[in-house]
């Protein structure tokens, strides 16, 4: 059997994330709730214009709890009504400065987009549920934000 080495690392990351072992302060709990409670712009990187995509779930979800989107995706015109960017540097641009960063994307093209959060002085870098990755991280952490992976952004905040 041939394992892609992406696979390899994105399965190892998320063994040593649950394991405690990934390196990374991570918010999780009450930190989780206060990020939420204070949180007002998120752009949300992998946004998809598909209604089945759990992306646009997402997004529809934080809408109608009142969070302001920023969706973010090269490919994209609009989703759900709302201008989509095609980078995090031209969506704070466009619209001021975001709280949260998430990240629908594979864990291997996460690095980058710490960066841009850092960059762009977001207060969290989010890693969709079933994304770890230790780099992306490391990034964040270095550059100040608060780091959450392997979350669901919509399931938190409707827990507040």
């Amino acid at each position: 059997m041939i394992v892609d080495p992406d696979e390899r690392r994105r399965v190892a990351d998320l063994i040593d994330l649950h394991e405690g072992r990934l390196g990374v302060p991570l918010l999780d709990g009450e930190g989780i709730r206060r990020l939420l409670a204070e949180t007002r712009r998120i752009a949300v990187i992998g946004a998809s214009p598909d209604p089945f995509r759990p992306s646009n779930g997402v997004i529809r979800d934080l809408l109608v709890l009142g969070y302001e989107i920023v969706p973010v995706n090269p490919a994209a015109e609009s989703v759900e009504g709302l201008t989509c960017y095609p980078d995090l540097a031209t969506a704070v641009a466009a619209t001021g400065k975001v709280d949260i960063v998430d990240v629908f994307r594979r864990a291997e093209a996460c690095p980058p987009h710490a960066r841009e959060a850092v960059a762009a002085g977001a207060r969290c870098l989010w890693l969709q549920l079933g994304i770890a990755s230790r780099a992306a991280g490391e990034i964040a952490a270095a550059g100040g934000l608060e780091v959450i992976m392997d979350r669901c952004l919509a399931v938190e905040a409707r827990r507040l």
